[in-house]
């Protein structure tokens, strides 16, 4: 009997520990399966790319292109100002008169030594004139004949040159109206009525030709490498206003003690575009070439911007960042890993350091 009640239990015994064998068979997966169960992640591999993005410069409001206007003629008094300070002129427009009594007394002086000199002249040519036939005659001494004819040729030398002084007088009464040179906005006036004109001394107007005004906007070396002829920029006015400018010129050296170049950019011509304010322009299409990641690839907590970066084993291991400009869902790494490094292209998946991953090849890029 007690034979009987020990066989029974061992065998109950055996019974309850089969199923649990059984169970512990079952749980154990092939390595197959295992990869299987790995969370997929997307892999680029960390290569330049051109990231673009906002860069922002200021600086002041200058004429494109100054014109200086000052009298070409010395010693007379000025009668009449035509122009002043934001008018808009055309070129060969007079801008301001100067007193011409003195040189109308002196062209009318001018032109009677002009008369006489030509009276003097036709007098010495017709004495000349009848010497011709007699040379070797002997009705004249041949002395007399060569003196007749050198004296015509003085007296028409003396009234060209009397002509001539009366053309430069005539001259020079032209340059009492003093014009523009070019077409443009008066920015500067310093002539008043009753100062003396002196030729070479300070401008009597300066003027910005055809009204134009562009941006001169300083950036450092780097940034400016980042700019080309042609591209566009939003300029901000001291009013607030905004204006689209267009890059002109870009600085073809740099400045050895401060490292900056300028631009120049080429603004639209608008009364409240005024030479000497302040511009700041946005180009919000400068592109920088340098390593950079998708925007969905950088983890921010408290320890700072991070990325993870795939190592052997198909293992992720998070590297600290430091970013840089951003634009069209990238951005650019100013310190991290180099070059060739394999980054896990989207940080919102939960991933803590020492996890293995399935890395999937994101769209155009090498693994």
């Amino acid at each position: 009997m007690i034979l009987l009640k020990k066989l029974l239990a061992g065998g109950l015994i055996v019974a309850a520990v089969a199923p649990a064998l059984s169970g512990c068979h079952k749980a154990q997966h092939p390595p197959a399966a295992r990869a299987a169960e790995l969370r997929s992640v997307s892999v680029i591999t960390l290569a330049p790319h051109a990231v673009a993005g906002a860069l922002t410069a200021t600086g002041d409001l200058v004429p494109r292109e100054e014109a200086a206007v000052t009298p070409e003629v010395s010693g007379y008094r000025v009668t009449t100002v035509l122009a002043d300070v934001g008018d808009t002129v055309r070129q060969g427009q007079v801008l301001a008169r100067l007193d011409p009594a003195l040189i109308e007394a002196q062209i009318a002086q001018q032109s009677a030594l002009v008369a006489q000199a030509e009276a003097q002249a036709a007098q010495a040519q017709d004495q000349a004139s009848r010497t011709n036939g007699l040379d070797g005659s002997g009705d004249l001494a041949q002395e007399q004949i060569n003196q007749r004819r050198f004296q015509a040729k003085a007296a028409g030398a003396t009234a060209q040159a009397q002509r001539a002084a009366l053309r430069d007088l005539q001259v020079r009464r032209e340059k009492l109206s003093v014009t523009a040179p070019v077409g443009g906005v008066v920015l500067e006036r310093t002539v008043r009525p009753g100062d003396a004109a002196s030729a070479g001394g300070t401008a009597w107007f300066r003027l910005a030709r055809d009204g134009q005004v562009e941006l001169q906007a300083q950036l450092a070396e780097a940034e400016l490498a980042r700019i080309r002829v042609g591209q566009s920029a939003r300029v901000t006015l001291p009013s607030g206003a905004i204006a689209i400018g267009r890059v002109r010129l870009v600085s073809p050296q740099i400045d050895p003690k401060s490292k900056l170049g300028y631009v120049r950019l080429t603004l639209p011509v608008r009364p409240d575009i005024r030479s000497g304010g302040f511009g700041r322009a946005v180009f919000g299409d400068a592109a920088d070439q340098g390593l950079a990641v998708p925007e969905a690839a950088i983890r921010y907590d408290a320890g700072g911007a991070s990325i993870m970066v795939m190592e052997a084993g198909d293992r992720v291991r998070r590297v600290p960042v430091k970013t840089g400009d951003r634009g069209g869902g990238w951005v650019r790494l100013t310190a991290g890993p180099a070059a060739g490094a394999r980054v896990v292209a989207n940080a919102a998946t939960l991933l803590v350091d020492g996890d293995r991953v399935r890395p999937v090849a994101s769209a155009g890029a090498n693994l």
